[in-house]
């Protein structure tokens, strides 16, 4: 018994190396989009930068401090980034009703606009790339990711629910 167990120890090793291969390979890719997105927002946008607005965008309006522990980064470099947005017109920060010491941090029309205009290319090619996958096996990537992310076990044969996103 022994023996099976090293080997499927061995197995496993094997499959999570492989695993880590492709995630390096995934990572590099998904940087290149993210540097190439950020120049189509504005010409020499830093990649952090993009992504602060692509928070921002997506769980906005929010604070300093939240946009802060969502990104897991320096609350200096945001400001600077924030600053860098507002000055491009790209976001607005106002008085939050809640707590007059904070300001709620907003993505503007145009800097939803070019935030699409940047996403769109991107978003086409992982839709091509999933061309030949069947629906059902989307859902189980996206669920099997989202369990990954969160530390979680899908139970045998869990799929999303088409439709749903796995990852919110």
């Amino acid at each position: 018994m022994g023996d099976m167990t090293s080997e499927n120890d061995a197995e496993r090793q094997a499959a999570v190396h492989a695993l880590e291969s492709s995630f390096s390979e995934l990572l590099t890719t998904f940087r290149r989009y993210i540097a190439e997105a950020a120049e189509r927002v504005s010409p020499g946008m830093l990649p952090a930068t993009f992504k602060t607005l692509s928070v921002v965008s997506r769980f906005g309006p929010i604070t300093l401090s939240t946009l802060a522990e969502r990104l897991a980064t320096d609350k200096g470099f945001l400001s600077r980034a924030i600053s860098d947005l507002e000055g491009a017109g790209l976001v607005t920060r106002t008085l939050d009703p809640n707590d007059r010491r904070s300001r709620l941090i907003a993505v503007t029309p145009l800097g939803q606009e070019r935030l699409d205009d940047a996403r769109a290319p991107h978003e086409s090619r992982l839709y091509e790339a999933l061309t030949d996958w069947s629906v059902d096996d989307i859902a189980h990537l996206s669920t099997m990711l989202h369990a990954l992310a969160v530390g979680g076990v899908p139970a045998a044969g869990e799929r999303s629910p088409r439709g749903a996103d796995a990852t919110r």
